[in-house]
């Protein structure tokens, strides 16, 4: 999952990257809201952190923008503004969900989480496929009960994938949802990441779609 922060606050934006990224989010950050407003309006982004009192452009100028513009990734507003009236501006302009500074990061974080999960269909924090199951709360994944200790980059994937079920994802979506805007993307650098985390797993879960791409089958209780 790829998160675009936007925050000005040079000590705010240190903080929540850390601990996005400890989280298992790959994170660009902006600073601006001429930056913000082009970087949503031209990279694949799963969610937004976003200031409303930005430099340049303000931040609910920035949100219009993309709304106006079709982008429709869910954003959660932070700011240090918290009259009713602006919460109730932000939501009319698009927004997601809205927390006002300061904030506890544990918080943030569960919005976030469940903004993501809201975006793609998704009630629950467990994420079921077969015997794979994905804690979305404690970035932990079972097989049939058993831990399986995955890397950073494998948990996105995994992650990104089983948010999706039942949706064939291409190499390229992949890498525009798995790397942040300035890693090096190899393609072939998907296909090893997929033989690594299949071996992992140890199950017959990720099928691969010849000239499409991966999916995750989406499996729907018995009637």
């Amino acid at each position: 999952m790829r998160i675009l922060l936007v925050e000005d606050d040079a000590r705010i934006a240190r903080g929540l990257r850390v601990a996005l990224e400890a989280a298992g989010y790959a994170v660009d950050h902006v600073a601006d809201g001429e930056a913000a407003w082009f970087q949503g309006d031209t990279e694949e982004y799963d969610a937004a952190v976003l200031d409303l009192g930005l430099p340049k452009m303000e931040g609910l100028a920035v949100l219009r923008k993309w709304r106006a513009g079709g982008r429709g990734f869910p954003v959660l507003i932070l700011t240090a503004r918290g009259a009713w009236a602006e919460r109730v501006e932000g939501i009319d302009a698009g927004a997601d969900d809205y927390l006002p500074k300061p904030f506890a990061m544990e918080e943030l974080l569960a919005r976030l989480r469940a903004l993501l999960r809201r975006s793609a269909g998704h009630a629950s924090p467990m994420l079921s496929a077969g015997p794979v199951v994905l804690d979305t709360r404690q970035m932990r994944v079972t097989v049939e009960g058993v831990p399986v200790a995955l890397s950073a980059l494998e948990y996105r994937c995994l992650s990104y994938l089983m948010h999706h079920a039942g949706r064939v994802v291409p190499p390229t979506a992949l890498m525009d949802h798995l790397y942040d805007h300035d890693h090096d993307r190899d393609p072939n650098a998907v296909e090893v990441l997929m033989g690594r985390l299949r071996r992992k797993l140890g199950v017959d879960l990720i099928e691969t779609r010849r000239g499409f791409g991966y999916l995750v089958p989406e499996r729907r209780p018995a009637a």
